[in-house]
């Protein structure tokens, strides 16, 4: 945008194409700024005028032309009027009243605020250039209109130094105010970053919690297929297990529910990045609890627990134990239906975890047919095992059995 606005307007800064196109509105300030211009410079064309006309008849001598006095104050008052116009054609305006600076007294207001205009809102060069036709007509002034207590070159030098003491304070005005749009525009670009920082890491919360949930109803609609399998596979069943099995389904399906509520109400919600993980986050103390569930569900399950500190692991590498194992016996439950599982966990701070699961291969392979979303936890897993800095295995092993075996580091305290 700005390269384009250069080539289009080169004499533009690269914050003025709002005063090329689609003129922006004066502000407050502005219109204070305007109005303190237009009196200040009609103060001084009525001053000078009035001076112009009370002077000595000598005057007219030293003017080429008498009607001079009253040309002047008509141009100061039409220079004063343009004022109001001075932002939008800056450039412009300056080229039309810079021959005035040749002759005319009641002018010089308006046209060093014309002039200073110029330059704030213009580029370097173009101020310059301005600044170097000045100072040509100002050498016809003293010709033109000369005071009888200076001669020339002082006229003509003071000419020069106010020329310049309007540049030097033009350029500071302008240089002040590109430093004050850089600034802004930083603050805005930190606070964008920031928002987009947010939203991130928002993202990834609620992605973190869409994986956890995951596993969890994974888990817990393999319980229901388990036990609606049982009742479909068992029409003859006494009423006492029929009865066990209705409410081992009931308790999931609602744990299942109460769960994907959980996680509905905090997708919805905005996350709070000082907060803690939200539920569930269960740890390695969760185990027996989970396999006692799968005992339930009628899964032949040996828990083997080797880990020498339990109480100084870290949370984050607890929970992947839990998840790994859930999802071993997840995948027991839905492809190996009736297998014993045995599931094995070792190891100590400075040597990391070891989660081992493993299910006899079923005869005739997998039971049941495709099952939707298959291989899905597995890929979970390997993630979480992977952002951990972990290893993961899975498939059959030498035996036959079905083995997912991962190993998780364990730093030494």
């Amino acid at each position: 945008m700005t390269s384009a606005v250069v080539l289009e307007h080169p004499w533009l800064l690269p914050g003025e194409l709002s005063t090329t196109r689609g003129h922006s509105r004066r502000t407050t300030r502005d219109w204070l700024v305007d109005s303190l211009c237009f009196l200040v410079s009609l103060a001084w064309v009525t001053l000078a005028s009035f001076d112009a006309a009370s002077r000595t008849p000598g005057l007219a001598e030293r003017l080429p032309y008498p009607w001079m006095v009253v040309a002047d104050a008509i141009l100061g008052l039409a220079c004063t009027a343009a004022l109001w116009v001075r932002r939008r054609w800056p450039l412009g305006l300056a080229l039309v009243t810079l021959p005035l600076t040749m002759f005319s007294i009641a002018a010089v207001v308006p046209l060093l605020i014309i002039y200073f205009t110029v330059i704030v809102h213009r580029r370097t060069a173009v101020a310059l250039a301005v600044t170097a036709a000045g100072l040509i007509t100002n050498m016809f002034f003293a010709l033109l209109r000369p005071e009888p207590a200076s001669t020339y070159w002082i006229s003509t030098l003071w000419g020069v130094v106010i020329s310049l003491m309007v540049l030097a304070w033009g350029m500071f005005v302008r240089a002040r105010r590109q430093l004050v749009l850089s600034l802004r525009e930083r603050a805005e670009r930190a606070e964008a970053e920031q928002q987009l920082r947010v939203a991130q890491a928002r993202q990834l919360e609620r992605s973190r919690i869409a994986r956890e949930m995951h596993d969890v109803l994974a888990h817990r609609i393999s319980l229901l297929s388990l036990h609606a399998g049982a009742l479909e596979f068992r029409p003859d069943a006494s009423p006492e297990e029929v009865a066990r099995a209705a409410g081992v389904i009931r308790g999931s399906a609602h744990a299942a529910l109460q769960d994907l509520r959980e996680v509905i109400g905090v997708l919805r919600a905005e996350v709070s990045l000082s907060a803690g993980p939200e539920r569930p986050q269960p740890t390695i103390d969760d185990l027996p609890a989970l396999v006692a569930e799968s005992r339930a569900a009628g899964v032949r399950v040996e828990l083997s627990d080797r880990v020498a500190a339990a109480g100084e692991l870290p949370a984050v590498v607890g929970r992947s134990v839990y998840r790994i194992v859930q999802e071993g016996l997840t995948n027991a439950r839905k492809h190996a239906a009736g297998a014993a599982v045995t599931v094995g966990v070792d190891g100590g701070p400075g040597d990391g975890l070891t989660v081992e699961i493993r299910n006899r291969w079923p005869v005739g392979g997998p039971t049941g047919g495709p099952i939707p979303g298959s291989g899905t936890g597995l890929i979970g897993i390997a993630e979480r095992v992977n952002l951990a800095g972990g290893r993961l295995e899975h498939g059959r092993d030498q035996s036959g059995d079905f083995r997912l075996a991962a190993w998780l580091p364990w730093p030494a305290s």
